[in-house]
């Protein structure tokens, strides 16, 4: 199997290098993924920075939940870990660890339409908040405020982002 060539369409986001570690060229990320043990078992290749620049995962090692220690192919030196400070992360797409039924990526809701049971449309999705308790779709609206929907199950009657759509009940008040 061939591996595709990264864009920023088929890659996504599992962190950012926030530090050196050490003098042997070893880096910490902060992590945004929860599947740690998935990339330290499936992923070989990690894509650093704006031109998602290449580089073979060595090792890595949980330092405390959510700071990881990673060993990149090619970084020796203390020096060369130091220019990866700030660089962001990314895995491969379909490298990526499968979801479960409804889970979804967050970056798959970005431009989603927003309809109503009845299949009038609302706007569509501009924004993603990550509030903790759920996520929280920014739906933008012609001529109105944006409306904020929460990702409940009281809410949102389907997700299907194949066909680029969120249909929601409207309970009372949601979008006043």
């Amino acid at each position: 199997m061939t591996e595709q060539t990264p864009t920023p369409d088929n890659t996504i986001l599992v962190g950012q290098i926030v530090a050196a570690f050490g003098v042997r060229g070893q880096v910490k990320m902060k992590a945004i993924t929860d599947q740690v043990d998935h990339l330290r078992r499936r992923i070989g290749t990690l894509y650093l920075g704006p031109k998602l620049q290449a580089y073979q995962l060595k090792r890595l090692l949980e330092h405390k939940p959510g700071l990881l220690v990673l060993t990149l192919g090619g970084v020796t030196t203390r020096e060369q870990a130091e220019d990866l400070r700030g660089q962001e992360v990314a895995i491969l797409e379909s490298q990526a660890a499968p979801l479960a039924e409804g889970e979804y990526f967050i970056h798959q809701l970005y431009g989603l339409k927003v309809l109503t049971e009845a299949g009038d449309e609302i706007g569509t999705v501009g924004e993603v908040l990550e509030t903790g308790a759920n996520d929280v779709l920014v739906v933008k609206r012609p001529g109105q405020s944006d409306g904020l929907i929460p990702m409940i199950h009281d809410v949102v009657r389907e997700l299907d982002t194949a066909g680029g759509r969120v249909v929601i009940h409207l309970l009372p008040g949601l979008l006043d």
